[in-house]
């Protein structure tokens, strides 16, 4: 069994660390402009034009005293993603990590992941809503393509590391 001493999975797994990490910082990217970017641009009566972003319509439901819906997609829309990418390159990075920490920080993304699909529910509802007013029109802004693309990164960045890190604590290697 090789020594991994104080080093970080990305020392000891220095081929797919690169490009895991650039995956995640990307993803990081990606993700802070899906939040603050147009997600839809709402068209009333074709006349009125509005951007809505995942911030702007955070700060609506603050604004409206929607406070169950504004938790809900504050911690599922913004938190989980945030948290989950932020663990992983804890993940990577940290050094001197034992296997069995690994175990437990990979174990904890991986949770997290599950719960954080709910966000994609919520849009998905919320596209069916502005779709159903015959008065208005939605089209797709760039911001859920990028929100989309940062989720899609991650995904991959964590089934990869998921595989990496099963190894590493069965094996050592």
């Amino acid at each position: 069994m090789p020594d991994t001493g104080n080093r970080s999975l990305a020392g000891i797994y220095r081929r797919q660390s690169t490009l895991i990490i650039v995956m995640l910082v990307a993803s990081l990217g990606l993700f802070l402009a899906g939040l603050f970017r147009p997600f839809t641009v709402v068209t009333k009566l074709w006349i009125f034009e509005n951007d809505v972003s995942v911030c702007a319509g955070l700060i609506t439901l603050m604004k409206e005293k929607e406070f169950f819906l504004f938790a809900i997609l504050l911690v599922f829309t913004v938190i989980f993603p945030f948290v989950k990418m932020i663990s992983l390159l804890a993940l990577w990075l940290k050094r001197g990590l034992g296997r069995q920490q690994v175990t437990r920080l990979y174990g904890f993304v991986a949770n997290l992941g599950k719960w954080s699909m709910l966000d994609v529910f919520v849009v998905a509802i919320l596209v069916l809503l502005l779709r159903s007013g015959s008065a208005a029109s939605i089209k797709i802004a760039d911001g859920l393509y990028f929100f989309c693309a940062s989720v899609m990164l991650t995904q991959f960045a964590s089934q990869w590391t998921g595989r990496i890190a099963r190894r590493h604590v069965e094996t050592g290697k």
